[in-house]
């Protein structure tokens, strides 16, 4: 659980410019790839790290502009890319302009359960690295090269060899 703003931008930081760097490696031929049927495919996986940026953070009260959980996906991997980026400035804005540090002790009914600020903002870090972790096995499956993200993936182990 976070307990000052400036602690959730720092892992903020790296946590969304680490789930860019997996957006960015996307093309557009990949977003159908699915691992089976019914099941989220890379693309949707993508949007879902989009969308869910205003889906659970509206939920604590914060007003900012970000697609909300209905928005359709856009088709291109860039038109995605971009989504992402605005959604996270504009995230990280309202965080910064509409709470303190106090209010990360906050108790938020999210999902039928009370959650302090703090805790919501910890899930949602958790959250974008599940599926970035989920997405990499999509991008295998495509053929694309997976970008390292806490340290050098195995393409990029190879080439320093």
């Amino acid at each position: 659980m976070y307990q000052t703003i400036a602690g959730f931008e720092e892992t903020w930081q790296f946590e969304s410019s680490s789930t860019l760097k997996v957006l960015r490696a996307l093309t557009d031929e990949s977003l159908s790839q699915e691992v089976a049927p019914g099941h989220r495919k890379l693309g949707e996986l993508a949007w879902h790290l989009v969308t869910t940026l205003h889906e659970m953070m509206s939920r604590t009260g914060l007003t900012f502009e970000a697609p909300g959980e209905h928005a359709q996906m856009p088709a291109t991997a860039e038109d995605i890319v971009q989504s992402y980026e605005r959604a996270c400035d504009s995230m990280l804005e309202a965080i910064r302009s509409q709470w303190t540090d106090a209010s990360l002790q906050e108790l938020v009914n999210l999902y039928g359960e009370p959650w302090p600020n703090g805790l919501t903002l910890h899930i949602l870090v958790a959250h974008q690295i599940h599926h970035r972790g989920q997405m990499t096995v999509l991008m295998r499956q495509a053929g694309l090269k997976v970008p390292g993200v806490y340290g050098p993936a195995q393409e990029e182990w190879a080439q320093m060899a």
